[in-house]
């Protein structure tokens, strides 16, 4: 089967995503042997164990939101979050959360139609360093610092990149962006970050 997953979620294949989810899943605590240790620093580079995000911060465009979690729709696209006031940032569930060894997906919409501005309206802004924070259901922060921030065309989504094996935890952001068509935006800004603070 080789469902798309699409919209803002931009353009791969639900096996890209699961395969991807799993790798990471089966490599827990092959990083310092830190993993199951939920408390343990974000700043420290420790990987951290399976805990669903629910706050997401990204000081630097005034980010502070809630997150939910998403999954597929019957389709086979990616859910994305609900056009609401109170718009929000979702995680997609069958990729790691984050802290955990492999690239953790959380998308969110640029504009949500009356409303006005989504909760990542401003993410192309971003800078490599910035700070992103996502608090997690056990308490714990997983930081992540931003290492590159990409336009593209929704036709030529990078799904390898985003979804794709990584041996750390990282970080995927993902919303709509570029030129509208119609009801649609032409392209996908996607943000890539690593686990850990920025290096002096």
């Amino acid at each position: 089967m080789a469902s798309l997953l699409v919209g803002c979620a931009g353009q791969a294949t639900e096996q890209d995503a699961d395969a991807s989810a799993r790798r990471s899943r089966g490599r827990e605590g092959t990083g310092d042997g830190s993993s199951s240790d939920s408390s343990a620093s974000a700043n420290s580079g420790r990987t951290l164990g399976r805990s669903v995000p629910v706050r997401l911060r990204i000081p630097a465009i005034g980010v502070d939101t809630p997150v939910m979690g998403l999954g597929l729709a019957r389709d086979g696209t990616v859910e994305v979050p609900p056009i609401t006031a109170d718009d929000r940032a979702g995680w997609y569930r069958h990729s790691p959360t984050p802290g955990q060894v492999g690239p953790s997906v959380i998308l969110g919409h640029v504009t949500v139609g009356a409303f006005g501005d989504g909760v990542f309206r401003r993410l192309g802004e971003l800078r490599r360093g910035d700070r992103i924070v996502a608090r997690r259901q056990d308490g714990s922060s997983a930081e992540f610092t931003v290492g590159a921030v990409r336009t593209v065309a929704k036709a030529d989504f990078p799904a390898d990149q985003v979804y794709g094996d990584v041996d750390r935890p990282e970080l995927r952001l993902i919303t709509c962006g570029g030129p509208r068509e119609g009801q649609e935006y032409r392209d996908n800004v996607i943000v890539f970050a690593s686990l850990g603070p920025a290096a002096p």
